[in-house]
């Protein structure tokens, strides 16, 4: 990659993309497609929240598809138009007086010039932030039932939440165990009904309702979780559940933090755009879980990567009128 200051107009990319997931990947496909030099920044591993999930039963086009081969379907196009992939996090964004020359500088030291940027660097999911939860982290606690499940086979597993990834992600761990625990502090969950009930159905799922999670207690060698320290918020009354794993699933914050000079953020951390999907500075762009808006899913993502490209691509159009 270059290193390089713009005196001469010139561009390494007409597109930096910031994260690849499902609406990086599809906002690369668009602006490839249309003769726009375009890089896709990836701090981890392309695919996002993709790679986490297992069973995927609300995409168009398919009846069932697990997480990451949905993921890697998505690359495999990627790749095959051409589109760098970059494994680095970017630091900064700054934006010229003319707003036609952005540049990205990357942790590695490395200065990106291009014509515009979109930013779809997702979400990371939130912790609980009770004693334990760090010490234990990659000892029992973990936020990937895809990546971790079969490490407690015929265990017994603990998941916290009460949404859709709660209740998938529970569903998805009976294939190693017939005992999970999902802990949620209501008796109402925010999935859909279909995956509710299934969650209710299931034999191998013990639900704990109106309770929260104090603590994360160690196994008696204290090399791994051992319990948890759980209250029913109604009756106050605090107890211990034997667990060897606790996988949280409470929510997630924006991944926004290298933007916060810029002001186009809401007082969440997410990013404001419009219907076009740009933010308030011209030919930045945002797209997928990052930005604000109510519904976060795969196939909303990948809507939102298609609109931020094609705008994208009008906005460079019309560099010279």
């Amino acid at each position: 990659m270059k290193n390089h200051t713009n005196k001469e107009n010139k561009y390494d990319y007409d597109l930096v993309v910031i994260g690849g997931g499902p609406a990086g990947m599809t906002a690369a496909i668009y602006a490839q497609r249309a003769n726009l030099k375009t890089v896709i920044i990836e701090k981890y591993i392309v695919g996002g929240k993709m790679i986490k999930t297992s069973e995927i039963e609300n995409y168009p086009g398919y009846d069932y598809i697990l997480g990451p081969e949905l993921s890697e379907k998505m690359q495999k196009q990627v790749e095959k138009l051409q589109v760098e992939f970059v494994t680095d996090e970017v630091i900064k964004i700054t934006d010229s007086e003319n707003h036609k020359i952005k540049t990205v500088l990357l942790s590695s030291g490395d200065v990106l010039i291009a014509k515009g940027v979109i930013i779809t660097t997702g979400s990371l999911e939130r912790k609980i932030g009770i004693p334990g939860e760090e010490e234990y982290a990659n000892r029992g606690v973990s936020n990937c039932a895809v990546c971790d499940g079969a490490l407690f086979k015929n265990k017994i597993i603990s998941v916290v939440g009460g949404g859709y990834a709660a209740c998938e992600e529970s569903l998805y761990l009976t294939r190693f165990t017939n005992k999970v625990n999902l802990i949620h502090r209501r008796d109402q969950f925010r999935a859909d009904d279909k995956t509710v009930n299934k969650v209710k159905n299931n034999e191998n799922i013990n639900l704990i309702t109106d309770h929260v999670v104090l603590k994360v207690l160690g196994a008696e060698d204290k090399k791994k979780v051992g319990k948890l320290e759980i209250q029913n918020i109604k009756t106050k009354e605090i107890s211990e559940i034997t667990t060897d794993a606790l996988f949280p699933y409470i929510g997630s914050d924006p991944v926004t933090k290298f933007v916060k000079d810029l002001d186009i953020c809401d007082s969440n951390g997410y990013i404001i755009v419009n219907d076009k999907c740009q933010t308030k500075i011209p030919g930045l762009y945002a797209a997928g879980d990052v930005i604000a808006k109510n519904l976060r899913q795969i196939v909303t993502a990948v809507n939102d990567g298609a609109i931020a490209a094609q705008y994208l691509i009008n906005f460079i159009d019309n560099f010279n009128e």
